[in-house]
């Protein structure tokens, strides 16, 4: 018995569970659930819609050009089986599972890092946006209180000044 993937959503199709459909050229295609059937049916391309597989790793969702996920591809190539091979290949499975668990995550933690920046960003944005929700209005009076003094003392300063510059340009002349 063999595992077979979907031909639409690439999730796996045990014995006994989906469908298949044969067109009259010959090629099979096999469907999980009668969801997948219908929309391969209605010729929808499985790249544009959001639950599928394809739909995942075009968006970079999934992990994708990895080779550990080429050791899964179906070969059709009998072999010949000795103890010793086949236990060295069942180790080298588990070794494989191991490496793209590790990769999976990683490409998680990737991703989300990503979307940290994002949210941080657009946190940003809305903070700056509405700041006058957020201080308080008696803040911006002192403020404008303290800028209002400031320019005060400066213009009496000036004015000192001038005074002084008139009577040294009056003795000159």
């Amino acid at each position: 018995m063999r595992i077979r993937k979907c031909s639409f959503c690439s999730s796996p199709v045990y014995p006994g569970h989906g469908s298949c459909f044969i067109r009259n050229d010959g090629s099979e295609f096999y469907f999980e659930r009668s969801k997948c059937r219908r929309a391969f049916m209605k010729k929808r391309n499985p790249r544009k819609v959001k639950w599928t597989k394809a739909y995942r790793r075009a968006k970079g969702k999934d992990l994708t050009n990895d080779f550990s996920l080429e050791l899964e591809r179906r070969r059709d190539c009998p072999l010949k089986y000795d103890r010793e091979t086949w236990q060295k290949t069942v180790a080298g499975m588990k070794r494989i599972a191991e490496i793209t668990t590790k990769r999976e995550a990683k490409h998680i933690m990737d991703r989300l890092k990503v979307g940290k920046k994002i949210e941080n960003l657009k946190d940003k944005q809305e903070v700056d946006r509405n700041i006058h929700l957020i201080k308080a209005p008696a803040a911006g009076l002192r403020q404008k209180k303290k800028e209002l003094e400031v320019l005060m003392e400066e213009d009496e300063e000036l004015d000192d000044e001038q005074p002084q510059q008139e009577m040294v340009a009056m003795e000159e002349n």
